[in-house]
């Protein structure tokens, strides 16, 4: 490269580096040097020699072909763009474990902050490099064992909405449909919240009634499962949009129009279906845009205390939740 623009190393560096004090026709020179040769920069070198930290952010989501993280991550990558961050996204596939060994890359990479919807039960081990000063920033789902800024859904509160309505019209035995496992924080969260407006009616949760299916065949399976009891649900709530999508799927190939049907966050072309789905909407959108903005608050230096930070749900009436019971 220096060869090619007819001047030192050192003069390329500073120029590449837009340092100052470089006449406007050497560095002409060197930039097209630069473009002759299609030179690409080695941030990731750079940052490893000098001890910088890179311009992306580290974004950890459990599932890259789950519509909500998708609509998540593009939130999250279009709000940092706009202060020259860019995004380096990895998939913990719900796997504590690759959860922890992609996030030991990412801080390999020099990222200069986290954003992560956590798969594990204990971040301990992110604890020195936030004394560090990293922004490390959760999503959807709070850390455990570590004290980290956090943007959740009003979980609890949007399955008590969506089960209360189901009881306003009428239903009495209502099927839950949530994650495996049982011990994730927004299916706990959830089932809370459709334990708590049962038990407002004076109704005691059912074993039977309750089921796992976090995907779209899964679901499908519990749903039949349920509809087969000696007493089956007349509604179900599913708490998950894949779950619904699922429990959807069930219904309709079973020919059953009886049975209503609320689910946990909205997903496309949930309003063209006959009825259209009832929904408890979250907002991906907002919840990713604000994790970003939380980084750009901890970059430009806020020292203050983690807070965890809980966004409304709204509930979308279509048909499918408004069926009454027979």
């Amino acid at each position: 490269m220096a060869r090619e623009a007819q001047v030192s190393a050192r003069t390329v560096s500073r120029v590449l580096n837009d340092e100052p004090r470089i006449s406007a026709p050497t560095r002409e020179r060197v930039l097209q040097a630069v473009a002759r040769l299609g030179y690409r920069r080695n941030a990731m070198a750079r940052n490893m020699r000098v001890g910088a930290r890179d311009s992306a952010v580290g974004l950890v989501i459990p599932d890259l072909a789950n519509p909500f993280f998708s609509v998540v991550a593009a939130a999250v990558e279009r709000t940092l763009r706009t202060r020259g961050l860019y995004v380096v996204i990895a998939s913990s596939e719900e796997d504590p474990a690759r959860e922890r060994a992609v996030v030991t890359d990412m801080l390999g990479r020099q990222v200069a902050a986290l954003v992560v919807v956590p798969s594990g039960d204990d971040h301990a081990y992110l604890r020195l490099e936030r004394r560090r000063g990293l922004p490390v920033v959760f999503l959807d789902r709070p850390p455990n064992r570590l004290a980290a800024d956090a943007f959740v859904s009003a979980n609890t509160d949007g399955a008590h909405q969506a089960v209360t309505h189901l009881l306003a019209h009428g239903h009495r035995r209502i099927g839950f449909i949530g994650d495996r496992p049982t011990t994730l924080y927004t299916r706990r969260e959830r089932f809370r919240g459709y334990r708590s407006a049962l038990a407002q009616a004076g109704i005691a949760v059912d074993p039977a009634l309750v089921d796992r299916g976090h995907h779209e065949n899964d679901a499908a399976e519990a749903t039949v499962r349920l509809l087969s009891a000696v007493d089956p649900p007349t509604a179900v709530f599913a708490a998950n949009n894949l779950a619904c999508m699922g429990a959807m799927m069930a219904l309709a190939r079973a020919r059953r129009r009886d049975v209503a049907l609320v689910g946990f966050d909205d997903f496309t072309l949930a309003d063209v279906f006959d009825p259209g789905i009832t929904v408890v909407a979250q907002d991906p959108h907002g919840l990713g845009t604000a994790a970003a903005e939380r980084v750009f608050a901890r970059l430009d230096g806020d020292r203050g205390r983690a807070r965890t930070t809980v966004l409304a749900t709204r509930l979308i009436v279509r048909g499918s939740g408004e069926i009454s019971a027979s």
